[in-house]
């Protein structure tokens, strides 16, 4: 895993995710133009951390006051970008490099091309940023 720089402000936030969730959490994105968190945990404590029916999550989201959504990470790149750009269905995944930096190509069924961008590009953003800060992707290319 690469050696992620985390502000206060999410330093503060992965603190209160770990309280409540029970979960330590990797990583915590904080996304002002969305008002969206993002906590990064290891794909098979996801359901702890969103509690049951979501309970752990809508505590966190009422004492911020943003949405919240959990992400599971996974080591293999491949399963960690189908994971971020779910539920668009992933045909093909190539990677390849332009300027020295890596680019994922990740092709998509038409219907699920706009599922994998999300609305106003928000999936897509959240996607690079994390495969950038995670597996040194500097790109992904969605066809």
């Amino acid at each position: 895993m690469m050696s992620i720089r985390l502000s206060e402000e999410e330093m503060r936030y992965m603190a209160l995710f770990e309280i409540l969730s029970g979960v330590k959490a990797q990583d915590c994105i904080v996304d002002d133009e969305s008002k969206k968190l993002t906590f990064v945990v290891k794909k098979e404590f996801v359901g702890i951390s969103i509690g049951r029916g979501g309970s752990t999550i809508k505590k966190i989201k009422r004492l911020v006051g943003r949405d919240v959504e959990v992400v599971g990470y996974s080591e293999n790149p491949i399963e960690f970008l189908k994971i971020l750009l779910a539920p668009a269905e992933i045909n093909n995944l190539t990677f390849s490099e332009e300027d020295g930096k890596k680019i994922a190509i990740v092709e998509v069924r038409q219907q699920d091309k706009g599922l994998a961008i999300g609305r106003g590009g928000g999936r897509i953003k959240r996607a690079k940023r994390l495969a950038q800060r995670h597996c040194g992707i500097h790109n992904i290319v969605v066809k």
